[in-house]
């Protein structure tokens, strides 16, 4: 079995590929960091590969499901993610592009490639990892918010597609908080 982890070098991706190499799971990890990256696949007792990328560049996601392509990968892990504090009438509108190129531009391209894969070959995991602030208003975070809610309301929609067809694929959203 082998896994794809998007902001796999801290917090929660991190965790998520510890976790799963535990358990005997081959590992593709990508974040922004390549020296991180390179120190956790040193240190996972499991057959891991990198790739460094920034997914806010546009054409990142492409790059990465290319590089997955031909590695059976069953299971995509969408951590990537992150904010920024402050009124939304100041903060700085490039970093909100950055913010929605990485949280739902990024999270929407890698799960419908990979979706369409995985329903060919009738298996497959997605987990999106949205937050508990996908259920709520944030003000001082209010994009940050609404990209949670859009994870959340995305991967439900999906899994409802899924549960229909009967299909053995999942997408389940991850709601920390």
């Amino acid at each position: 079995m082998k896994a794809l982890i998007t902001g796999a070098t801290s917090g929660i991706g991190k965790a998520i590929a510890q976790e799963m190499s535990r358990r005997g799971i081959s590992l593709i990890l990508t974040g922004r960091n390549e020296e991180a990256l390179l120190r956790m696949q040193e240190t996972l007792p499991v057959h891991t590969e990198i790739i460094a990328l920034d997914l806010a560049e546009n054409q990142a996601p492409f790059t990465l499901y290319e590089f997955c392509r031909d590695k059976h990968v069953d299971i995509l892990v969408n951590n990537a993610g992150f904010g920024v504090f402050g009124k939304f009438s100041e903060t700085a509108l490039q970093e909100e592009l950055e913010l929605l190129q990485v949280n739902v531009r990024a999270l929407h391209i890698l799960t419908k490639l990979f979706l369409a894969d995985f329903r060919k070959r009738g298996s497959g995991r997605i987990l999106n990892v949205a937050s508990s602030a996908g259920f709520l208003a944030g003000p001082l975070m209010s994009g940050y918010y609404a990209t949670k809610g859009y994870v959340l309301r995305l991967s439900e929609a999906i899994s409802e597609e899924l549960r229909q067809e009967g299909s053995r694929v999942t997408v389940t959203a991850l709601c920390p908080g």
